[in-house]
């Protein structure tokens, strides 16, 4: 449905331009303007319009615009959202037991649209994959960047193809089994063609968070700014078909209303999810290693159904690469690896080294399901945020990219995969970014520099990321897995997604249906799930992985090996090596 109404509770007038010509407007008490006398033939697609507040006659977006087909910064246009809708039997997809493909839209394929995407989708399939989630796709200023520059929220990137493309992607996901998973960011507004402002008290100037001033959540007149947000949120599920949200950063949204925001959504998200009959997600990304985040609402939390695990990531790459720079101290040793398979969070209320002060509550276990932290071995953030952007295949051997797909891909938590680390792309996924204002781009070049330099990293090797060669370079390589150690990695994968669907014993959800054991000396580390044995070695030495208090390996099926595996009584581990057996 079109509308042109528009919340502006400062403005004393406002008038909107539609189609070349200006019409008055009325405003009612809670902030809300109409527009007066307006011909119905606009209510249609493909109508530009914009607002002019006050006694300017500089035209403003709508905040609530679904298409910026000029960019940011110019007028809107009117989409049929409704005309969009597909009839469809798709049923959706519940995240316990699914695996996630994190993937960028500009960087995916070499043309960087939501139509080239969908000619990967196959590949996505016969990987074993069973969400798609694409990086923030809302419009943006500039060509091309990563996304978390948003500033109209409600609209889709026209670089990538706008709505109309997004539909069709959903769409063509749906129809080969995959479900959609969009990256959203709720925490803070891009640093241009942000005009919510303008309109009302979206901000909190004098507050700030690290990307910018804070969202007004519980100051006076935030009721339309919650609602702004849950409008969005919920409009992705209905208008366009997405199957879940990922909240960017969600330690930034300051709310100390006694229903936090993130209850609110999770709560209407239910109620939506319950009228289309379909499973809804929404998953967080969080700073806070705070249980109550994915606890039920039942039982006090916040009621969403996962969690970005930071801990994870860290425990698995620092004992895999050696890597105990800045955050990654904390992590060193086996041991932490074997906490945060054991118990979620590996930061669960002792002291931070890295952050010098104690953070993060424990997970109650025996309440909330493993399936609700979502995992990885690289992300947008852990490879992006590196000074060149280089991924894992830069600094561990094929033996320990195995071994991270090995415990990612089999663990009872919720695996995702960035986009080309099934083949252990050799191409960089970078900090990137377009901004047209030569002041801004100077000083976003300037900032990463400068973030770098204080942390001792050799400045040559950090590409720009106002050059469009960062992007072009960050694109993947196709090419790359159909031969070598790519190709063998891409089996590898393969292999592994197809054990994990074959048996419960990997996706049983309970914390307590795994046993964790390792030798933090001899380099072994050993996951007991049912009948099933992960056991691999991150040592550089041949070790020997004892078949603990159920016996010996003698009568073991070897289904997954990796490197130098030998199975008798004990299980003998090459270098770097990895094997998975059932036990008799």
């Amino acid at each position: 449905m079109i509308s042109y109404d528009v919340w502006a509770p400062a403005a004393d007038r406002v008038r909107l331009l539609a189609d070349g010509q200006l019409y008055a407007m009325e405003r009612t008490d809670d902030g809300w303007w109409h527009p007066l006398d307006l011909p119905t033939e606009l209510y249609r697609p493909d109508i530009d319009y914009g607002y002019l507040l006050g006694d300017d006659d500089h035209p403003l977006p709508d905040p609530r615009s679904r298409r910026q087909p000029h960019g940011v910064h110019a007028l809107s246009r009117t989409v049929d959202l409704t005309a969009l809708r597909t009839e469809s039997d798709w049923t959706g997809r519940q995240l316990a037991g699914s695996v996630i493909y994190e993937l960028h839209i500009g960087t995916f394929t070499e043309a960087g649209t939501l139509d080239a995407a969908i000619g990967k989708l196959d590949h996505l399939v016969s990987l074993g994959i069973d969400f798609v989630e694409p990086m923030p796709v809302n419009a943006f200023n500039g060509d091309h960047g990563w996304g978390y520059d948003g500033v109209a929220w409600y609209a889709v990137h026209e670089a990538y193809g706008g709505p109309e493309a997004y539909r069709r992607f959903v769409d063509a996901c749906h129809a080969r089994g995959l479900g959609v998973i969009q990256d959203v960011v709720y925490n803070h507004l891009g640093p241009s063609g942000s005009y919510l402002p303008r309109f009302g008290p979206y901000l909190i100037e004098e507050a700030q968070t690290p990307w910018g001033s804070q969202l007004n959540l519980d100051g006076p007149e935030s009721d339309e700014v919650r609602r702004y947000i849950i409008d969005n949120a919920l409009g992705w599920f209905d208008d366009y078909g997405v199957d879940g949200l990922r909240l960017d950063a969600v330690h930034a949204l300051v709310d100390h209303r006694a229903k936090h925001l993130l209850a609110e959504l999770a709560e209407r998200t239910d109620r939506l999810s319950a009228h289309l009959r379909r499973p809804l997600t929404l998953i967080a990304e969080s700073d806070r290693n705070d249980p109550l985040t994915i606890t039920s609402r039942e039982a006090g939390g916040l009621g969403l159904a996962g969690q970005w695990s930071d801990d994870f990531h860290h425990a698995l790459v620092t004992n895999l690469s050696g890597d105990t720079s800045g955050y990654f101290a904390d992590f060193a040793g086996l041991g932490s690896l074997a906490k945060v398979i054991d118990q979620g969070f590996f930061h669960d209320g002792g002291y931070s080294g890295f952050r010098k002060r104690h953070h993060g509550q424990p997970i109650n276990t025996a309440l909330v399901p493993a399936n609700r932290l979502v995992i990885c071995a690289a992300n947008h953030d852990q490879i992006g945020n590196r000074a060149s952007g280089d991924r894992p295949r830069t600094r561990l051997d094929q033996r320990q990219l195995v071994i991270a797909a090995v415990i990612t891909v089999l663990a009872n938590q919720t695996p995702m995969i960035f986009a080309g680390e099934e083949w252990g792309a050799s191409t960089p996924f970078a900090y990137f970014t377009s901004h047209p204002e030569t002041e801004l781009g100077e000083a976003v070049s300037r900032g990463r520099i400068g973030e770098f330099e204080a942390m001792g990293w050799d400045l040559s090797v950090i590409p720009d990321p106002q050059q469009r060669s960062t992007f072009e370079n960050s694109k993947l390589d196709w090419a790359e897995p159909g031969a070598g150690e790519f190709a063998e990695l891409l089996a590898v994968h393969t292999e592994l997604l197809a054990i994990r669907r074959r048996y419960s014993a990997i996706t049983d959800p309970a914390f307590t249906a795994s046993e964790v054991d390792f030798d933090a000396e001899a380099g072994w580390l050993r996951i007991r799930r049912g009948n099933m044995v992960v056991a691999v070695n991150f040592g550089e030495l041949t070790t020997l992985v004892p078949g603990g208090t159920e016996g010996g390996y003698d009568d073991a099926e070897l289904i997954f090996a990796h490197g130098d595996v030998e199975v008798a009584e004990s299980l003998a581990l090459g270098p770097h090596s990895s094997a998975v057996l059932l036990l008799s």
